[in-house]
């Protein structure tokens, strides 16, 4: 689906491109495709040299789910001294919590197209579990217990 589009990345920017077709949910559930990602990073990373590439120019890319995996993998090679370190991310509307389906960037973006909320909440419980029976629950907040909601409410709230 994204062929077209790191081609186009790829000449106009002078770089190779690496896309990696990682095991979608949810027939593979988490953390398949982030092991893909990561798997295929490290190994690109690993032979840089056979592709001609410097390794202080290596970025990881993602759009949407592949915004999260980007984030994912970043994180992880962040605290490796056995890879080269990556230059940057870029993440393009990355999911990256599902802890709240109600703050105020979903509410105010409810009901505009592609991805409505609902939407949001379906995919990201496909991705994580492979099964959307608990989709009112997280849609309502009621997944994460409040001792958690309170550890992470500096990062995620309103506020």
């Amino acid at each position: 689906s994204h062929e077209r589009i790191c081609q186009y990345i790829a000449k106009e920017s002078g770089s190779l491109v690496v896309s990696v077709g990682y095991r979608l949910a949810p027939e593979h559930k988490y953390p398949a495709a982030y092991e893909d990602c990561l798997n295929a990073t490290q190994h690109f990373l690993q032979h840089l040299e056979h592709y001609g590439v410097d390794p202080a120019r290596v970025i990881v890319c993602g759009d949407s789910a592949g915004g999260n995996l980007a984030a994912a993998v970043s994180q992880t090679l962040a605290g490796r001294s056995d890879f080269p370190k990556l230059r940057a991310q870029i993440l393009i509307y990355p999911g990256l919590q599902a802890l709240d389906f109600n703050l105020p960037s979903y509410q105010q973006n409810r009901g505009v197209p592609l991805l409505f909320r609902e939407r949001a909440a379906f995919y990201a419980l496909q991705y994580v579990q492979g099964d959307t029976s608990n989709l009112e629950e997280v849609l309502e907040g009621s997944h994460i217990p409040p001792d958690l909601r309170l550890k992470y409410r500096k990062w995620v709230s309103p506020d």
